[in-house]
């Protein structure tokens, strides 16, 4: 069965359940005129015993009279009994009549006329010659010792019958077929949106991720349905592929700029070594700068292991890298603005409120301040490498809108859209041109601050333009709603 297409099998079930119900049909409606003409026969056969039992006074005749045949066969076909027989009280044949249009060969054998129960109840009987059926029917006389018996042969009536079969069996078989051809294309027409479903699956399944299923049918029904989850699926599908592809590149990407992060140190480390080792570091001076310069870079490739260890620990499970205290924000844009003065001492730093509006303002919050503490750096020290010396910078501090916030904002070049979309990406770097001084940012401080930001349950946010300077935004959930 399962070797079927899905039309074949509900055509097949569709004939089974249709021929079942034509032959039950069939079968009632050939019961049901049996027995109404049996009820009819037996009504007949009832009306001529009861009849002739209560009119006879006398023993009747011996033998079937021979005079005026044609009136005995018309009153005979005119009760539809076209035999009758009288039983003495022994149950012999004492006497009888039958139509002339009946051969002898054809009547009841007359040994099983006393089998006939004399209550009236009607029985079948096979013809002597066993041609065919007949109907009796027995009744006591009413004033004489004997028993009336009627019979009628049953030849019509089953003819009829046979006839109604025949003609049910043709037509039904007739029906059959032309239904079945009907459904045929019925179930073709009604499975259209199916293959056309199973057409879309195949292209989806070559690689055309973009194809969906069309609109076959109304949105309420079965295939609408179908089709619509469908699509959605599809939907998520490649929404999930395309991600893939993206964590893909954003990983190769990623292991590409770690490569070449660790292996500048590395070799400034590995060349300084074999220097030493060929005896090109004759005098004391020149060991003591290749170990400062291994230091130098020791140092470096220690930081930017434990940038990624953090980021890393940071992806995997940020709640746990925070050891949370209720403190204030403008204590960490206090140091923020000594920091930077000490770093450029030429810079003007201004502490403002949130936007440049007013005095500093309070910025309750449930942080770890070790970890928040390296966030501002983070911004101070990309501030103060990316603006020209002497350029101003501003921060802010307070709360706006149910938020702590607190401000490094610059009047530097500014970003593009694009170096804006990407400033939080790890590994990324504005000019990766320029030619970096030993210390420099690898590219993971803004990233490793939005990390720590979101880990507090926060954000950096960046608003710039071109030649409109940069503000980052750190703001964090106040300290009443931290703490539930």
């Amino acid at each position: 069965m399962r070797r079927f297409s899905l039309r074949a099998r509900l055509l097949l079930l569709t004939a089974v359940l249709l021929l079942a119900g034509l032959g039950l049909a069939g079968a009632v409606v050939s019961h049901q005129l049996e027995r109404y003409q049996l009820d009819r026969l037996d009504g007949q056969l009832r009306s001529m015993t009861e009849l002739i039992s209560r009119a006879s006074t006398t023993a009747p005749p011996a033998a079937n009279p021979a005079t005026r045949p044609e009136l005995l066969d018309s009153a005979l076909e005119l009760f539809g009994t076209p035999y009758v027989v009288y039983l003495d009280a022994g149950g012999a044949v004492s006497g009888g009549l039958h139509s002339s249009s009946l051969a002898g060969a054809t009547l009841p054998p007359l040994d099983a006329l006393h089998t006939v129960p004399t209550d009236g109840t009607a029985v079948d009987l096979r013809a002597a010659d066993g041609s065919g059926r007949w109907r009796a029917v027995a009744r006591p006389a009413a004033r004489w010792g004997g028993t009336v018996l009627a019979a009628a042969p049953l030849t019509e009536a089953d003819a009829t019958i046979a006839q109604l079969r025949s003609s049910s069996l043709i037509s039904g078989a007739a029906l059959l077929v032309l239904l079945t051809a009907a459904g045929w294309f019925a179930l073709g027409r009604g499975l259209r949106p199916l293959r056309r479903i199973e057409h879309t699956a195949a292209a989806i399944a070559d690689g055309d991720l973009t194809r969906r299923v069309p609109v076959l049918a109304p949105p309420g029904t079965e295939i609408g349905h179908l089709a619509a989850s469908l699509n959605t699926m599809l939907g998520q599908l490649e929404r999930a592929f395309a991600d893939r592809a993206a964590s893909e590149a954003r990983m190769r990407t990623f292991v590409s700029d770690v490569s070449h992060e660790l292996r500048t140190p590395l070799f400034g480390i590995k060349g300084s070594a074999q220097l030493y080792r060929m005896g090109a570091l004759p005098a004391r001076s020149d060991v003591d700068e290749a170990m400062h310069r291994i230091d130098r870079e020791a140092t470096r490739l220690t930081a930017l292991t434990e940038d990624l260890l953090l980021l890393a620990q940071l992806d995997e499970a940020p709640a746990g890298q925070l050891d949370r205290t209720p403190m204030d924000l403008r204590t960490l844009a206090g140091d923020a603005r000594h920091d930077l003065r000490a770093l450029d001492p030429g810079r003007p730093v201004s502490l403002t409120g949130p936007g440049g509006a007013g005095p500093p303002g309070p910025a309750p919050v449930d942080a770890d301040e070790a970890r928040l503490r390296q966030v501002v750096t983070n911004l101070v020290g990309n501030a103060a490498a990316h603006t020209p010396p002497g350029t101003p910078v501003r921060i802010g501090v307070g709360t706006v809108s149910g938020r702590a916030v607190l401000e490094v904002a610059d009047e530097g070049p500014g970003l593009t859209a694009e170096q804006a979309s990407r400033v939080f990406d790890r590994f990324y770097r504005v000019d990766r041109s320029r030619t970096r001084s030993p210390g420099a940012d690898a590219g993971l401080g803004l990233s490793i601050a939005r990390s720590l930001a979101r880990a507090h349950g926060g954000d950096v946010e960046l608003e710039t333009a071109l030649g409109e300077g940069a503000c980052f935004r750190l703001t964090l959930p106040l300290l009443d709603e931290a703490s539930p």
